[in-house]
């Protein structure tokens, strides 16, 4: 009706990948964010922790790949079951932060390690976490943290409706860990691309990030 006409578009948080950052997103999420207009909009966010000089992503001098946690010193690998994880608690609390200071924010779009992070986020609010004022999630190439020390955040049913878009051919976390981390939610919607690690925006995906956004008015997280 009239009265929806006049609702602001849906505001996603959203979260980067382990060696990009917010302006590499952004870069990245054009076809996207073109697929979303006027129903929502992505905010992006740098992760707290630039990585250690020789970290493979390309000559942006200006632009230092960042991470959201390392599994070793300086490192991080998706499969590990890192022994001493470290750098999650600033990544937490950057996330709320960001909520608090740029909010409102009605929901979470992550990317591969941001989607892992965003499903934590998500275990937190579920529990009742005033920081995470967020009332769903998009996840795309997500996976569940091996390491013990991440193991609470998976131990109950999370009671938040996530989109788990899974790419088919996905070379850098593939499908079975996304499937893996849909199975820690409640009720989770999972959308299957034929394609490799990267956000999809083709028609198909488009629709099933529209049918899943539908769900949600702006303000119902808060």
């Amino acid at each position: 009706g009239a009265a929806m006409a006049e609702a602001r578009p849906l505001r996603l948080l959203a979260l980067h990948g382990y060696r990009q950052s917010a302006r590499r997103l952004r870069q990245r999420t054009g076809a996207l964010r073109k697929a979303l207009r006027g129903r929502a909009e992505l905010v992006a966010i740098d992760a707290p922790h630039r990585l250690p000089a020789g970290a493979e992503d390309g000559p942006d001098g200006d632009d230092p790949p960042r991470g959201w946690w390392f599994s070793g010193p300086g490192t991080f690998e998706a499969g590990e079951a890192a022994a001493a994880p470290a750098g999650l608690e600033e990544s937490l609390s950057a996330v709320a932060a960001a909520l608090a200071e740029h909010g409102p924010f009605d929901g979470l779009l992550g990317f591969s390690q941001g989607a892992a992070l965003a499903a934590m986020v998500c275990a937190l609010r579920a529990r009742g976490d005033p920081r995470f004022p967020v009332a769903f999630a998009v996840l795309v190439a997500g996976f569940a943290s091996r390491a013990p020390a991440h193991g609470h955040f998976y131990r109950e049913p999370i009671a938040l409706p996530t989109l788990h878009i899974v790419g088919d051919t996905d070379a850098v976390i593939a499908a079975p860990l996304s499937r893996e981390l849909a199975q820690c939610f409640v009720e989770p919607v999972v959308h299957t691309h034929p394609g490799g690690h990267f956000i999809p925006a083709a028609a198909a995906q488009k629709k099933a990030y529209l049918e899943f956004l539908e769900r949600f008015c702006p303000g119902q997280g808060q």
